[in-house]
């Protein structure tokens, strides 16, 4: 069990970038499966980005392609989240959760989706993410 803690939130004004952090104590990829989730104020939370124990496939919402990059720092224990180009909707809390992967397997979340909530079995108290003019 990891215990992720997320930081680097701010307020940023319609076009600036954020890089939010993901850290943990033996959170390496060779093991575990990292996803940002965000949740907007009275909505929902939903999967942002993901990334995958040992082969490091990336999965995206179509919100975040072409403007989000997933990467991780096995060395420092972290998994980033860049983002850039950001808008009013990107507003939310993010979150970071993570999934053991005992093996190496191509089924479980972030194989091919971002799975159900209960699967991601460690999460994050979140960073708050604000885009406003």
């Amino acid at each position: 069990q990891v215990q992720p803690v997320e930081s680097g939130g701010a307020s940023v004004q319609p076009g600036g970038s954020l890089r939010l952090s993901c850290a943990a104590s033996g959170l390496t990829l060779d093991y575990y499966r990292v996803a940002w989730f965000r949740q907007a104020p009275g909505k929902e939370r939903e999967g942002v980005s993901c990334i995958t124990d040992r082969d490091t496939q990336t999965l995206y919402a179509d919100t975040a392609k072409d403007r989000f990059t997933i990467s991780t720092d096995n060395a420092r224990n972290t998994v980033y989240l860049q983002m850039n180009g950001l808008k009013p909707g990107d507003t939310g809390v993010y979150y970071c959760a993570v999934y053991h992967a005992p093996h190496f397997s191509f089924l479980g979340p972030c194989r091919g989706g971002f799975g159900r909530e209960a699967e991601w079995e460690d999460w994050g108290q979140g960073t708050q993410v604000t885009v406003s003019s």
